[in-house]
């Protein structure tokens, strides 16, 4: 790309993400994955019969609304095709949907996931869909396609589906596609839809959480987590700059990038510190014909999607080679929140790892940080937050009551107040700061959260298994 429009794109990012922080929710999880927006005051009381604007029927996904004045963009499967739609902020109706219909469907968790898991990302004139079952899509914000690039299909890890998300930088879309086989790092000129490079990852072998934007020392990086690694890419080049080891393998969350500071929270029970039961008492559980293999037939259905995850050569059998591979991958990882300074290059674990975490973990959700804390949570509804400079916490592993069960949605912030949404449909509102989690209010939904909620000035967008809510004035 030419030198005058890199510099144009840095000159622009500091205004985009100030402007997409108080009036937009551009991408999963809002600016720069940050789950705040800033000058926002979302109502405290909300739910089914509190404080709603409206509410519409919207076709199953676990993806999350993404917010650009008054239009919302999602994306779903519906009869076959992987389709972004676009509906109204004031009343929500829909305004438009677009469709593409895959040659094959990626395997997906069938429960928990889709072939449209993957959430949008705008800049206010373009929005960008990324489909594992067929690539990148591009249309303008009245559903104009404006370009295409096909993909291979995803072949992600444990055949889970595609979690990642794309992401917008300037002028550069950067998706990360780290799959179970020829896993890469893309960047796309979000105008021609042309490839602007392509980094192999050939050390990632599956993740599902989306990249972030970090201004280093002045460089425009992207980073990613996979494989019990941290690394941050040139934005211009994609040439690998730095890389953090020993953190969790197998990863769901997205790193958090916050006063200048780098933050990475994950819990995986593949890790070297919550390691897989052994080879023995695993086949000696399951394998009904006593063969030494382990079959999808000899499993309970409910626990296939999980058990999949083991099955690294996808031949539809455990054996212990699979149980080996996955051992070897995971004996340098270790379930860690980790914060990151800024500044280093190539091997930078021990020299740029300001501190390290391990109590309290997230599995699926990214933590937050508001007002110099981390806030994370894991499942059963257990939050911890901690002095975000030192690492010292405020509270540990606090319960969240009335809100027991799995947590899959990021938390989000703003005004003071944390909205933390648990698996099973309940919403609670949680004062920021103190020595516990207080809790100003809990909503119960009736039906399940996966999605991020969004918030966009004085109102807050919840996405559950059937609807998509929003509360507020």
């Amino acid at each position: 790309m030419a030198a005058f429009a890199w510099a144009a794109m840095a000159l622009s990012l500091p205004l985009a993400a100030a402007e997409s922080t108080s009036a937009h929710w551009p991408q999963f999880r809002g600016a720069n994955a940050s789950g705040l927006s800033v000058g926002a005051k979302p109502p405290i009381k909300i739910g089914p019969t509190e404080g709603l604007a409206w509410s519409i029927e919207v076709p199953w996904s676990p993806s999350s609304p993404v917010i650009w004045g008054e239009r919302i963009f999602l994306t779903t499967f519906r009869n076959g095709e992987l389709e972004t739609r676009c509906h109204d902020r004031a009343d929500g109706q829909l305004r438009w949907a677009r469709g593409v219909k895959p040659d094959a469907v990626e395997d997906f968790h069938r429960s928990d996931g889709s072939p449209a898991a993957s959430t949008p990302a705008t800049d206010g004139r373009h929005v960008v869909s990324y489909f594992g079952s067929f690539g990148l899509i591009c249309h303008d914000v009245d559903g104009q396609e404006l370009w295409r690039l096909p993909l291979p299909l995803a072949l992600s890890a444990g055949q889970y589906g595609s979690g990642t998300s794309p992401i917008i930088v300037g002028g550069t879309v950067v998706l990360c596609r780290d799959l179970y086989r020829y896993s890469t790092l893309l960047a796309i000129d979000v105008k021609t839809g042309k490839k602007l490079w392509e980094t192999p990852r050939t050390d990632a072998s599956g993740s599902f959480g989306t990249p972030v934007h970090w201004q280093n020392n002045g460089v425009d990086e992207i980073v990613v987590a996979s494989n019990g690694r941290l690394k941050g890419f040139d934005l211009k080049t994609g040439q690998e700059r730095w890389r953090v080891e020993n953190v969790t393998d197998y990863i769901c969350t997205t790193p958090l990038v916050a006063d200048g500071m780098l933050y990475f929270a994950a819990w995986n029970n593949h890790t070297a510190d919550s390691p897989l039961p052994t080879w023995d008492e695993f086949y000696k559980k399951y394998d009904k014909n006593g063969d030494g293999i382990v079959t999808f037939d000899e499993i309970a259905v409910a626990s296939i999607d999980y058990w999949r995850g083991v099955d690294l050569n996808r031949d539809g059998k455990f054996s212990k080679e699979d149980w080996d591979i996955m051992k070897a991958e995971s004996a340098h990882s270790e379930n860690v929140v980790v914060a990151v300074k800024p500044g280093g290059t190539g091997n930078i674990t021990e020299s740029h790892v300001a501190w390290r975490f391990r109590k309290g973990l997230p599995q699926v959700p990214s933590p937050v940080h508001y007002d110099g804390r981390l806030y994370f949570v894991k499942d059963g509804g257990i939050i911890t937050s901690l002095d975000a400079k030192t690492g010292e916490p405020a509270y540990v592993q606090e319960r969240i009551t009335g809100a027991p069960g799995g947590y899959y949605a990021s938390l989000v912030a703003a005004d003071g107040r944390l909205y933390v949404a648990s698996l099973p449909g309940k919403l609670t509102v949680i004062k920021a700061g103190g020595d516990k989690p207080e809790i100003l209010h809990q909503a119960d939904f009736g039906e399940r959260i996966l999605a991020t909620s969004a918030i966009v000035g004085d109102r807050l967008y919840v996405r559950t298994t059937t609807k998509l809510w929003a509360f507020g004035k």
